[in-house]
Formats: C-alpha cells, sequence, structure tokens
C-alpha cells in the first residue's frame, strides 16, 4: 500500500508538470503560428523565404534534437545560463526549473512551425469573394479576417489541428530527455530504483485518459461551429 500511494503521488507530480507544458505550449505556439503563417504568406520576398526555411528546419528535425539544441548550444555558445525562477514554493520551483522552461521554449517553436502551416492552409482556402464582399461593406481587410473569415479558417483547420494537439499530449514524454520531471519520468525513477514496470503502464493509462478527453472536447468545439458549412 504504502509504495502504491508513493507510485501515486509521484506520478500526479510528474502528470502536473506534462499538463503544464502541454497548457503553455498551446498557450503561446498558437499565437506564434498564426503570425509565423503571415510572414510565410508576406509579399515581402525576404521575410517570406526566411519563415518557410525556419519552418522547414523546425519541421524537418527531432524535436528530441530541438530540445537539446535549445537547453545545450546557448550555454556551449554564448555561454548563457537559462534562468531559474527560485519562488520558495517547492512544487512551483521544481515544475517552473531551468529544465522546463528550456523545453516550453523548443516546444512552442517546434509546434508553432506545425500550427503555422495549418492556419496557411486554412486560410489560404476562404475565398477571396469573401474580402471583396467585406470591402464593399466599408470592412479593411483586418477586419473581414477577424470578423468573419477567422472562425471559419478555424473549423476548416479543427481535425488537422486536433490531431497535432493530441500529438503533442505524448510529446511531452521527451522533456524527460533532459530530465524535466514529467510523467514518463517519474515513472522510469520507479522502474529503474524500484525494478517496478507497472508504474509506465499506469502512466500510459493517465496518456490515454487525458487524450480521450481532449478528443472529447475537440469534437465538441468542431461540432458547436458546424453552422459554417464550406
Amino acid at each position: 500500500m504504502e509504495i502504491f500511494l508513493e507510485v501515486c503521488r509521484n506520478l500526479s507530480r510528474g502528470f502536473t508538470t506534462s499538463f503544464m507544458l502541454f497548457a503553455l505550449t498551446l498557450i503561446f505556439a498558437l499565437p506564434l503560428g498564426l503570425v509565423i503563417s503571415f510572414c510565410t504568406m508576406s509579399k515581402f520576398k525576404p521575410l517570406s523565404i526566411f519563415s518557410k526555411l525556419i519552418v522547414w528546419v523546425l519541421r524537418g528535425t527531432p524535436l528530441m534534437l530541438q530540445i537539446f539544441a535549445i537547453f545545450y548550444l546557448p550555454g556551449l555558445v554564448f555561454g548563457f545560463r537559462w534562468p531559474h525562477m527560485n519562488t520558495g514554493w517547492e512544487w512551483f520551483d521544481s515544475t517552473f526549473s531551468t529544465r522546463f522552461i528550456a523545453a516550453l521554449v523548443a516546444f512552442v517553436i517546434n509546434y508553432a512551425a506545425y500550427f503555422s502551416e495549418i492556419f496557411r492552409g486554412g486560410i489560404q482556402s476562404i475565398s477571396e469573394g469573401q474580402y471583396e464582399a467585406g470591402k464593399v461593406l466599408g470592412m479593411t481587410r483586418s477586419e473581414v479576417f477577424f470578423k468573419v473569415v477567422l472562425l471559419q479558417v478555424v473549423k476548416r483547420i479543427i481535425p488537422s489541428m486536433s490531431n497535432e494537439i493530441i500529438t503533442l499530449v505524448k510529446d511531452t514524454s521527451l522533456a524527460n530527455t533532459i530530465s524535466v520531471y514529467e510523467l514518463i519520468f517519474e515513472a522510469q525513477e520507479f522502474m529503474v530504483n524500484d525494478g517496478l514496470i507497472w508504474p509506465l503502464f499506469v502512466a500510459g493509462g493517465i496518456y490515454l485518459i487525458f487524450v480521450g478527453i481532449m478528443t472529447v472536447l475537440l469534437g465538441k468545439l468542431e461540432k458547436k461551429l458546424d453552422y459554417f458549412k464550406a
């Protein structure tokens, strides 16, 4: 019973870190992805080419390698040290550690690149006639985009975005490569120290439940936007 309670406690702590990494990645990567999509569609060629090059590199290299690069290269090349947030709160300090911040940066820029291509495809799928109709009504191009086009874009990209979001849930386990105390890291500690493998399967069950919840929520969002018909 004691080992069971310890497993539950540690996996709960690990899931909290995984969830924070997941949530913060979405919060920062979604708007950044939208900005990058505007850059790749820009008529200013240098900006467009540079943005496409960055997206190509981020999508073409493994996320694990990017995590290593973000965490180790600044120190090796520039002598930069990632800041540690010392708040006096034990949980907060361990969750938002130096390694967590580096992992978060890697996740944000990686997923922003993927989201940017999804946004770009959605935006370009909207008929130019809607912008022209808005112009006739006296609306600026930005007003047409945010008041008319954006919700239609969201409706069209929900399936693709859902796949990426679900992938992100599972990709948070890659943070353990730089010793971030996320869910899989905590489960592996029991295997290494106590020879227990079942905590890994419990961790897998937690991922499965969380993915199920996200699938239901994203499905409800897609259904709510059904009044937009292509």
